[in-house]
């Protein structure tokens, strides 16, 4: 039975489960009976950041055109253009034992693809989640379900996994931002053509 977080809440990871190396991050969502015209394509992305908040380079954002880091520690299974279907939509690889040392964060973040020329935001999309499961033995660990606390936003920081004493914990985030994709990698110091 995982966890259910709430909004701010912080949990251990790896201390109460010893031995977790391998991690599914999944992240899913509905959009609500709406038509805005066009497709909704929701993006999910990871930030890997350094102490002071910034990827390093842009090798550490991976999303669906850098689909994995060099060091192999994270990994994007891709790009699900329609959200249709239950379960996860987009799943995130994680390998904490394979997370480079300048990495202390993990930040889990959902754009809307081309939202401004589409005009479409998170006001139209619901029961977006968040959960982190064990890889080998396939239990949920955490779950995060962002509820319906966004209106004009285009990206979302669901989350993030960060390093404290030596191991790994996870914090529900849900914070919103206008400006899509761009916005957030100017958040975490990725410069955007």
């Amino acid at each position: 039975m995982p966890i259910n977080l709430t909004k701010g809440q912080k949990v251990d990871l790896t201390k109460g489960n010893p031995g977790l190396t391998k991690i599914v991050v999944g992240l899913g969502w509905d959009v609500n009976a709406y038509d805005s015209g066009a497709a909704f394509d929701l993006d999910a992305a990871a930030f890997m950041t350094n102490a002071s908040g910034k990827c390093p380079s842009e090798k550490e954002f991976v999303f669906y055109g850098n689909l994995e880091h060099t060091s192999g520690s994270v990994k994007h299974l891709g790009d699900n253009l329609t959200g249709e279907g239950d379960g996860d939509d987009e799943q995130i690889v994680v390998d904490l034992s394979q997370v480079p040392a300048n990495v202390e964060r993990i930040a889990f973040t959902v754009t809307i693809y081309d939202a401004e020329s589409r005009n479409q935001n998170f006001g139209q999309v619901s029961n977006a989640y968040i959960h982190i499961q064990d890889m080998v033995s396939g239990a949920d660990l955490i779950r995060y379900d962002l509820g319906e606390d966004f209106s004009i936003e285009t990206a979302i920081v669901v989350g993030e996994l960060y390093r404290h004493n030596g191991e790994w914990k996870f914090n529900a985030i849900g914070s919103g931002f206008q400006g899509g994709l761009a916005a957030l990698c100017g958040h975490y110091g990725i410069e955007v053509a």
